[in-house]
């Protein structure tokens, strides 16, 4: 029974190892997606202009994101404008800055707890607490996923289908711009840091799972000698207390010749 349950523990510990392996490439995925998906956020190149005017008075660049436009003119100057309405933006751009946010907030709540859930970490609890922390974060990362990909789908649908429009003058047709490529990137690198997570602790665990609330080993095999001398002076004192009388009397005694 010890060889096998030392291949056991080898092949349990082995897994421990490539399960935490995936958490921290998870959890490195997880972090350039908050970041891509925050800068994506603040960049203003959601949409560039398609067209470069050839007049030197003129825009050369123009550029629309979320929160502010900008435009680069030949002479070398550079203006932004803040969008302060928000009632007078589209709805496309509303939902974007909405979702966006949003996305943010819930991959940080996300990288919060799978600090927590990390196998190679101290705090967090045990491994059940961990578990569940894992799997926390695994959620809140495909769903901060799901929050960036869907304003950045929705943001290209429309560019292209504006460019696409034969009534919309040359001059206001645009292009999606690095932003927009930024937050799907950010978008792919939340989905698979969530899935690794989700999948790292789930299924049923034999083996050190079952073992969590036995002492260790020393103090196990302590506790099974003390109880096998128990048993043998119980044995013993039983043997003993049933001899009768006669059977005690292991030599001669002065009353038997008296």
């Amino acid at each position: 029974m010890l060889p096998r349950e030392d291949s056991r523990s080898t092949v349990d510990l082995k897994q421990s190892m490539a399960s935490t392996g995936m958490q921290i490439f998870g959890f490195v995925l997880a972090l350039l997606g908050i970041m891509g998906a925050t800068v994506a956020t603040l960049l203003p190149n959601w949409k560039v202009s398609a067209d470069v005017g050839s007049n030197i008075i003129t825009a050369i660049s123009q550029m629309q994101g979320l929160w502010m436009d900008c435009t680069w003119y030949s002479t070398g100057m550079f203006s932004c404008t803040l969008k302060y309405s928000v009632l007078s933006l589209p709805a496309y751009l509303q939902t974007a800055r909405t979702t966006m946010v949003l996305c943010c907030v819930m991959a940080a709540m996300g990288l919060c707890l799978a600090s927590l859930g990390l196998k190679c970490t101290r705090w967090g609890g045990g491994r059940r607490s961990k578990r569940h922390a894992a799997i926390a974060s695994g959620g809140c990362f495909v769903a901060a996923g799901f929050l960036c990909l869907v304003p950045a789908s929705w943001f290209t649908n429309e560019v292209i289908t504006n460019f696409l429009d034969s009534s919309v003058p040359e001059s206001n047709k645009f292009e999606p711009g690095g932003a927009v490529y930024v937050a799907f990137i950010s978008a792919g690198f939340l989905f698979v840091g969530g899935s690794i997570f989700c999948m790292s602790c789930s299924g049923k665990r034999h083996g050190p799972q079952d073992l969590i609330l036995l002492p260790p080993p020393d103090k196990l095999l302590l506790q099974q000698q003390q109880q096998q001398l128990l048993q043998q002076q119980q044995e013993l004192q039983h043997q003993y207390c049933s001899l009768s009388p006669l059977d005690n009397k292991t030599g001669y005694s002065l009353q038997d010749y008296v």
